[in-house]
């Protein structure tokens, strides 16, 4: 029997066996706003930034610790200084050409040993007070690093010393937790006769974590030395998150856990796994981010695609709208 013809086709297609969907993709997947709390996208062109106002950003904060902005290793206080002087620098200048509201995070990153790190902590006050400051970060605990070692003991305590900054400004810490990257095929470039300067694996150290799962120990150190600080967990946000951290930090702290979903490339992470611990543990805690960087190859419209995502593979409007906004805009509140 010949089916009712959806199209006047002098043959049948497949929309003459096809039936309409029950309900229409909502409109509100194209409009909801959306905040990233953690990106370094002052080190973009300017028309990335503006890709982020396109695709409905709302908020972002701009971490302006990265140790692989500093060329010299080890690396010294001048140097870190400097990266987050660049920052604040380029700070009002973004704020007048894109519509969303930009902040800056301030802080010691741990991913090659910084020299005399005292006189770093020394001025930390100084920046939180400046009102562009919303975040400490990034910081964290990190296994390897890159050219110059640095010892668990003496990390310890520097991120013990910014958790304590703050919690006495009032301020979230945004914690880079160290990604698993074994199984990932970063590629080797060369520019002549100089290496791709941090894809040079020779330079990394061994890790200063013992322990099966590096992401794991150095993430329940971070959580440990926030307790230890007086930080409480709705103040600490947890990046880079992956399907096997989630179940410590949802079932054992109050901490929020924030999905880095712009290289999955290098990271692995997509909509899909954070589907998935929403679906486990619903939306209160779950965020996400791009960490966005001049460094790396990233999608800044990544986020929405991801939004579409959450709603494709079975999340409400609703609860995407808390993950992507609501629950970042109370940790900055």
């Amino acid at each position: 029997m010949e089916p009712e013809r959806a199209t006047p086709t002098r043959r049948p297609t497949d929309a003459d066996y096809t039936t309409e969907p029950d309900d229409e993709l909502p409109v509100e997947l194209t409009t909801l706003p959306w905040i990233d709390v953690h990106n370094h996208a002052h080190t973009l062109s300017w028309n990335d930034r503006e890709r982020f106002a396109l695709s409905g950003c709302h908020e972002m904060v701009m971490m302006a610790a990265a140790y692989y902005w500093t060329p010299y290793k080890p690396v010294a206080p001048e140097d870190v200084r400097y990266l987050w002087d660049d920052a604040l620098n380029r700070l009002d200048p973004i704020r007048r050409s894109h519509v969303f509201d930009a902040s800056l995070g301030i802080g010691i990153h741990t991913g090659a040993r910084v020299e005399n790190v005292e006189e770093l902590l020394d001025v930390m006050p100084d920046y939180l007070e400046h009102d562009a400051v919303r975040a400490v970060g990034e910081i964290g605990i990190t296994g390897s690093q890159h050219v110059s070692r640095w010892e668990l003991d003496a990390q310890r305590t520097v991120m013990r010393e910014q958790l304590q900054l703050a919690a006495d400004y009032d301020l979230p810490a945004v914690v880079h937790t160290p990604p698993n990257l074994d199984n990932v095929d970063v590629p080797y470039r060369e520019r002549g006769p100089i290496p791709g300067y941090e894809l040079n694996s020779d330079l990394q150290q061994e890790s200063v974590i013992e322990a099966a799962d590096t992401k794991r120990a150095a993430t329940e150190l971070d959580v440990e030395l926030a307790e230890e600080a007086g930080l409480p967990d709705e103040q600490l946000v947890l990046s880079h998150a992956d399907r096997d951290i989630a179940p410590f930090v949802l079932e054992n702290t109050d901490a929020y856990l924030s999905f880095t979903i712009s290289y999955p490339w290098l990271l692995g992470t997509t909509a899909r796994d954070v589907a998935a611990v929403i679906d486990e543990y619903g939306p209160d805690r779950v965020m996400m981010e791009t960490d966005s960087a001049g460094i790396l190859r990233s999608d800044v419209f990544s986020f929405r695609r991801a939004i579409f995502d959450l709603y494709r593979l079975g999340i409400e409007v609703e609860t995407i709208r808390e993950v992507v906004y609501e629950n970042p805009r109370r940790v900055l509140s």
